[in-house]
């Protein structure tokens, strides 16, 4: 998600990551969507989220956005170290993944499934619906040295970190 003090950014369909080939999920290495276990009952439901389970790490930070206008596009950076564990809590986005070499969207619409983000991706949340909020457990603190904004510091990173 896009750092604690940056703001929103309109939609610019021209850049080269959003003209780039969309893959299938499977194809975009260090994310993974989870089902996560719902009890429902005529009280309503409930959702679970445990670590050691559906989470491979620690929770250090939660936090959640709300509010954004539809033509506006969030995250637009990558992480050297954060995981991230994505919940639509309420209404529906879009986030785009890139590993630097393959790329997907993956509709978020219900808070029974999760999309886990590892270190070294591309995201971009977009398509926000009115109502949506965001949810998002990550393993560590805020920490302004951990992102990457500018996508072709980000390839050159990947590259590196995979030689």
């Amino acid at each position: 998600m896009a750092a604690d003090h940056t703001p929103d950014t309109p939609l610019k369909p021209d850049t080269p990551q959003a003209r780039s080939p969309l893959a299938p999920l499977s194809e975009v290495r260090g994310c993974r969507l989870v089902d996560l276990p719902e009890h429902t009952d005529p009280r309503g439901s409930l959702t679970v989220i445990e670590g050691g389970r559906q989470l491979g790490f620690r929770v250090e930070r939660v936090f959640y956005v709300h509010g954004v206008p539809s033509h506006v596009a969030r995250g637009l950076h990558a992480h050297r170290e954060l995981n991230e564990f994505i919940v639509a809590v309420s209404g529906s986005f879009v986030v785009t993944v890139d590993d630097g070499t393959s790329r997907a969207r993956v509709p978020l619409d219900r808070p029974g499934r999760a999309l886990h983000i590892e270190p070294h991706l591309w995201t971009e949340f977009t398509d926000f619906s009115a109502d949506a909020i965001c949810l998002v457990l990550a393993s560590a603190p805020y920490d302004p040295d951990d992102y990457l904004y500018d996508y072709t510091e980000f390839e050159e990173f990947v590259r590196g970190a995979r030689t």
